[in-house]
């Protein structure tokens, strides 16, 4: 077996094209391959999902924490109104990332959690800790020490905690 390391869009023309035998991608290019292209969903386990995540430097944070508060805040407003109006959401979301409606609703209703906590901690610290030997074998951090230490600083829980407590 031989892994080739491509950008997610170029992995999904890859598989389409038959240039792969499998692919290893993210939605909406996922969703698109398979109610466009035919392809075949052949493992997901959501218990692998990473998170999607807002970062940020710590610079930026120590000077502009109201900025980044309202970010947070926009965030936190949009998952409750995609969970309210879920209709309006994947029309919407077809709309401006220019996919099909079928593949709007497959990612919104069916691939995307919104039920799940938005203050950073445990839960993302165990996945990035299960994916800590990956990131150092394909030499994306020198050593699995510096990845841990890196983890240890990575959560800053304060600006999803002000929003929940709003």
């Amino acid at each position: 077996m031989t892994v080739v390391n491509l950008q997610h869009a170029d992995g999904r023309t890859a598989l389409e094209r038959g240039d792969v035998d499998a692919w290893a991608g993210l939605d909406p290019l996922m969703a698109q391959s398979e109610l466009e292209s035919g392809s075949k969903l052949i493992f997901r386990n959501v218990a692998f999902n990473s998170y999607g995540v807002l970062n940020a430097r710590e610079e930026f944070l120590s000077a502009h924490p109201d900025l980044a508060q309202a970010v947070v805040n926009a965030y936190e407003r949009a998952r409750q109104w995609i969970k309210d109006n879920p209709a309006e959401a994947v029309a919407l979301y077809a709309r401006e990332a220019k996919i099909s409606p079928r593949v709007a609703e497959l990612v919104l209703t069916e691939r995307t959690r919104l039920d799940i906590d938005p203050v950073p901690g445990p839960a993302q610290r165990v996945v990035f800790e299960k994916i800590l030997p990956v990131l150092v074998a394909d030499a994306n951090v020198k050593t699995e020490q510096d990845a841990r230490t890196a983890v240890d600083s990575l959560f800053e829980p304060r600006y999803a905690t002000a929003r929940s407590a709003t």
